[in-house]
């Protein structure tokens, strides 16, 4: 299955957890989505969103300066 990248560099938050949220909604179970953004405070939000709401943190790097989250989306309940 192929990746979706969603790109929100320069966005602080709670902007890019917002719109990954908004993205994870409308793929499939299992669906991989790569966040790159900018935000420091990103680290800490993408890990508690995705305790929260049941998404797998799947891999987390920093990239020169740019955050990569890669997120599984959940099975429905």
């Amino acid at each position: 299955m192929s990746e979706t990248v969603l790109d929100v560099r320069g966005l602080s938050c709670p902007l890019p957890v917002l719109k990954a949220n908004r993205v994870l909604r409308d793929l499939p179970e299992g669906a991989r989505l790569r966040v790159l953004a900018t935000d420091r405070a990103s680290v800490s939000d993408f890990q508690v969103f995705c305790r929260e709401t049941g998404h797998a943190l799947v891999s987390f790097a920093d990239e020169n300066g740019v955050f990569a989250f890669t997120i599984k989306r959940r099975a429905q309940s």
